[in-house]
């Protein structure tokens, strides 16, 4: 019986043996998936710093692009989105190319350690990844992507606006203790070239120091829209005050027009108050060129009232008192006759009712000796009075026309100097400080 028992039980052994040698085997054959070696990952619950001896992360980012979503220009504001691709090493993240056929695969992102990235200089700052997952290579290399959403306040040299140029920094970091830190190694740069309103990014440059910097280079504005709404309408309104000088000074047309035009630049700056940029020291030269544009407009303006007076009384006192004349001009022809010598006088009498009686009578009037001296001198007052005005006239036209060239000699020696001056680097703003 012992001997016929011994083999059964060995027997059985053996079936137990090879029963639970097929259930391992079995469980090892089964994790031969991405997803069954993604799942013993998440098990691992690796969402921790990957922990080096030196404390020192290394972080590639392998690409780098920017795009500038709006500018503010009264603030001076830059929206953008920055869109990373980044990679770095864990040592706890690796397999080996003999148990598995694959080289890579997908896990959460929200499952592992992600660096988490930051702008230094950003007064709004929101990360968001451009996917939910990471790719992990089997030498414990995790790609992943991450788009930036910020908003930084840059100093820019509006000294030249509407051509204005400048640099905006964005600073990118990561986090930076007394022993740990995250070191930041940069790839590629490239940027989106698109206008945003009046501002477009011309270049994207790395710039590095003591800490890195992803610095947008070359912000220039496009004039167009400036030049059209300030520049050209500002223009015009001083030619059309230059021009107005061909109006006669006599009936106050050229003082009626004037007047309109410093009421209607007038109403063009208030328009225009908040929408012309404010930077301090750099403040937009534009500025101060409509200053200039309306103190000149306002001295031609008070310039074409005194003449007009000086031309209708001949002086220039405010209170001074104008005689009254009468309506009902009209034109006579007077005979006189002297002897055998006849003489017409072709003159205006007035519908003042003395002059009527002292002279029109009779077109056939006698040698009267008396009569004669009385239109003679009538006539010559008439004429000292038309060459006095006409005097008056003369001069006040001649002081238009000084004043005239003075204006436009003003005006060639202003273009000429905001040329000049447009040219100079006078103004510098450092936005590293920070």
């Amino acid at each position: 019986m012992k001997t016929g028992m011994a083999p059964k039980q060995r027997i059985v052994k053996y079936l137990v043996f090879l029963s639970f040698l097929i259930v391992v085997l079995e469980s090892k054959a089964a994790c031969i998936t991405r997803r069954c070696l993604a799942n013993e990952f998440i098990e691992k619950n690796l969402i921790s710093a990957p922990q080096s001896q030196e404390c020192l992360i290394a972080v590639n980012l392998t690409s780098i692009q920017y795009e500038t979503l709006s500018v503010n220009t009264k603030e001076m504001k830059f929206s953008s989105c920055i869109k990373i691709n980044m990679e770095w090493k864990d040592p706890d993240m690796t397999w080996s190319d003999s148990q598995y056929r694959f080289k890579e695969l997908v896990l959460p992102a929200n499952k592992i350690w992600t660096p988490k990235l930051t702008v230094d200089n950003a007064i709004y700052l929101d990360v968001k990844p451009l996917s939910d997952d990471a790719v992990v290579r089997n030498d414990g290399t995790v790609n992943y992507a991450i788009l930036i959403y910020t908003i930084v306040e840059c100093g820019i040299d509006l000294l030249t606006y509407p051509f204005a140029r400048g640099t905006c920094p964005v600073a990118l970091n990561g986090w930076n203790q007394s022993s740990c830190e995250l070191q930041l190694l940069y790839g590629s740069v490239t940027f989106v070239a698109a206008d945003r309103g009046e501002w477009q990014t011309v270049s994207v440059e790395l710039y590095e120091s003591n800490r890195n910097y992803l610095q947008v280079v070359n912000m220039s504005s496009n004039p167009f829209k400036a030049l059209v709404s300030l520049v050209l309408p500002s223009a015009l309104i001083m030619v059309a005050d230059l021009v107005s000088f061909a109006l006669p000074l006599d009936g106050g047309k050229r003082s009626s027009f004037k007047i309109t035009l410093v009421l209607s630049f007038t109403m063009f700056l208030l328009i225009l108050t908040d929408y012309i940029p404010d930077n301090g020291p750099c403040s937009p030269l534009i500025r101060y060129h409509f200053c200039f544009c309306l103190f000149v407009l306002v001295l031609s303006m008070l310039a074409s009232m005194v003449f007009t007076k000086l031309t209708t009384d001949g002086s220039l006192q405010p209170c001074k008192r104008v005689k009254q004349s009468t309506p009902g001009r009209f034109k006579r022809y007077v005979l006189l006759g002297h002897n055998k010598y006849t003489m017409y006088f072709k003159f205006t009498f007035t519908s003042n009712p003395k002059v009527k009686a002292a002279v029109l009578k009779p077109s056939h009037l006698t040698a009267d000796g008396d009569t004669l001296a009385k239109i003679v001198s009538f006539v010559e007052k008439l004429d000292e009075k038309q060459r006095k005005m006409q005097k008056r006239q003369n001069f006040a036209n001649y002081l238009d026309k000084i004043c005239f060239w003075t204006y436009l000699s003003l005006d060639i020696i202003y273009s000429t100097c905001v040329i000049a001056f447009t040219r100079l680097d006078v103004c510098m703003v450092n936005n590293l400080d920070f």
